[in-house]
């Protein structure tokens, strides 16, 4: 019998890209990141879900601070959430989320595209063996 290892923040990754649905069913494609961003922290809001947007996290070298990095939004503390308006989701833009999942301490992630008139996102899980 084979089984399905659960999949890390099912729930909470399910009502964040149900956010970005709305946000995108509401306002459509092909709109600046900042917009989008913006419009998700409002339905975020009235979802009852936590966030803080634009948080800086200091990156260091051999114990020196070297600089900072700002991911769009990290949801309930535990998911940092990438705001794209791109044709396509490069492997760039993962590891763009990947190194924020490190510097931040957080095992998921979640990249949103709504450049498209389908939303489009992918789920990133850095584990801690990796």
């Amino acid at each position: 019998m084979i089984f399905m290892a659960e999949l890390i923040e099912k729930d909470l990754v399910h009502k964040i890209v149900g956010c970005a649905m709305s946000v995108s069913n509401e306002l459509g494609h092909g709109l600046r990141e900042k917009t989008y961003e913006r419009a998700l922290c409002i339905e975020l809001g009235r979802q009852n879900l936590a966030f803080s947007q634009q948080s800086k996290y200091p990156v260091y070298y051999k114990g020196e601070l070297i600089d900072e990095y700002t991911p769009d939004l990290l949801i309930d503390d535990r998911i940092i959430v990438e705001i794209k308006t791109v044709d396509v989701i490069l492997d760039e833009h993962r590891g763009q989320l990947l190194n924020y999942l490190r510097i931040v301490k957080k095992e998921v992630g979640i990249l949103l595209n709504f450049k498209h008139a389908r939303l489009q996102w992918e789920r990133l899980v850095l584990t801690k063996n990796k």
